[in-house]
């Protein structure tokens, strides 16, 4: 009886053995894909059996129909023409969150800061270089008071008044896709647009997801890749703002892209790069830009009275050397190298 009982008990065994290294197998499958987006390029690692690019592709592109103002049917670009347009979810998300964090930030992230963005050559439309009365006209219809909210629709106390998106939008697209595999119940994931993170669970090595922070090296075309410091992080969105990479020359002058919303010219001080880590990435985004136009000293004092987020500044010292300091909470995040 006992001998008659092994010859079924083995094969089942062997079944259920061999059963449960093809589901852990199936269940560690890493999916990678990239693409461009937003006028730049996205990279998404995934813990899932199954390809889902095509479901990505979709959700980005509806973040595109909302946000971009290259994109002539988006909703922020007929707002921006004055033409009758419904916010749709993404759209209010961010309007939402933008006023808050210029609020927070006393206007230094703005997104009415279009007209000064496209004036200085950095925006959607022809640049014009300014003068300085042309940039005090525009300064009129700067400023996220004037726009507003109402039903669905924006509302402007200036038709000229045009909105810019561009330094938050890419993080609302990463957590966009992250909302999307949260959906899917996939527990790993490192979504990355542009440079701005947003990671969950852990790697294919099973460890903290490794992000590194470029050195900031004047590179308009984005070769250098050189690493100031690698952060292990996870459950968190990560956004990167610097000056080193989008910018000109004019006349022997330097004019990088990051705009003063209460001044209208670009910034000019030390800090060259800020990294924000927060609990999602549209937040990053926006105080890294924000920090960008405070510039050191004010932008660690905000970071280090804000318990909800880090910070890790790059900036030059009188002599021009590399010099970096962060808030205590992003200690834990610094990886020995």
């Amino acid at each position: 009886m006992g001998k008659r009982n092994m010859k079924w008990e083995l094969p089942l065994l062997l079944f259920f053995i061999v059963a449960t290294v093809l589901i852990l197998r199936r269940n560690n499958v890493f999916q990678t894909d990239e693409g461009l987006v937003f006028g730049t390029v996205y990279r998404i690692t995934y813990q899932c059996a199954d390809n889902l690019k095509d479901e990505i592709e979709a959700e980005l592109k509806k973040v595109d129909a909302s946000l971009s103002p290259f994109n002539p049917t988006s909703v922020i670009s007929r707002i921006n023409r004055n033409e009758e347009a419904q916010a749709d979810t993404f759209f209010t998300t961010v309007f939402r969150r933008s006023e808050e964090i210029a609020k927070e930030t006393d206007g230094c992230f703005d997104i009415t800061v279009a007209p000064l963005v496209n004036a200085w050559g950095f925006g959607f439309k022809e640049s014009i270089f300014p003068d300085s009365a042309m940039i005090d006209s525009l300064l009129d219809i700067v400023g996220h008071e004037k726009v507003c909210l109402q039903d669905g629709r924006v509302v402007k106390s200036d038709s000229r008044t045009m909105l810019d998106c561009s330094a938050i939008a890419k993080g609302f697209g990463c957590d966009a896709v992250a909302r999307l595999f949260d959906r899917k119940g996939i527990q790993s994931y490192m979504v990355e647009i542009g440079g701005e993170v947003v990671v969950k669970g852990r790697n294919p090595k099973h460890d903290l997801w490794r992000i590194g922070i470029s050195k900031p090296v004047e590179d308009s075309l984005a070769v250098n890749q050189d690493l100031q410091v690698v952060l292990g992080i996870t459950d968190a969105g990560m956004a990167t703002s610097g000056n080193y990479r989008n910018f000109y020359y004019k006349g022997g002058k330097r004019y990088a892209h990051t705009i003063d919303p209460k001044s209208g010219y670009p910034v000019q001080h030390s800090l060259l790069s800020a990294t924000v880590v927060a609990s999602d990435c549209m937040t990053a985004d926006a105080y890294a830009t924000a920090f960008m136009v405070m510039g050191l000293e004010r932008a660690k004092a905000f970071a280090e009275s804000n318990p909800a987020i880090d910070a890790y500044f790059i900036y030059e010292d009188e002599i021009g050397n590399l010099k970096t300091c962060f808030t205590e909470g992003m200690g834990k995040y610094l990886v020995k190298q």
